[in-house]
């Protein structure tokens, strides 16, 4: 059963970003907010790319995953269920341990990191 406790939702998210920290850089990591950057560097400015980051909010969990937005043909393969979720084109909002919808989430972060890392968007620079 679901349970509306945003610690818990937090920290099932984050749980879900943890197992790439190691080849990522933990830009932020607070009892509210997790982010991963990558060590790919945009040639134009220096900033580091953005991976993925869970954030607590006042009325709802945030989990951005940006492979999204770089590569949206990834939105197709969203279930109808966590697509209700879905915020703009990058961003899921949650009030709620789901756990078939975390579950979801998880393998679409996996092939969201196997997406950059094929194009190249992990390691080192572009320019």
């Amino acid at each position: 059963m679901a349970e509306k406790d945003f610690t818990r939702v937090f920290a099932e998210l984050r749980s879900i970003l943890k197992p790439y920290a190691p080849g990522m850089e933990v830009n932020v990591d607070t009892d509210v907010e997790y982010g991963l950057q990558t060590r790919w560097r945009r040639a134009k400015d220096g900033y580091p790319g953005y991976f993925a980051s869970v954030r607590q909010g006042k009325r709802y969990v945030t989990f951005h995953l940006m492979p999204l937005y770089g590569f949206p043909e990834m939105v197709d393969e969203i279930s109808p269920a966590l697509g209700k979720r879905m915020q703009g084109k990058s961003c899921f909002n949650f009030t709620r341990v789901d756990a078939e919808l975390f579950a979801e989430l998880e393998t679409l972060t996996r092939r969201g990191y196997e997406t950059f890392r094929a194009h190249g968007l992990l390691e080192g620079s572009d320019g």
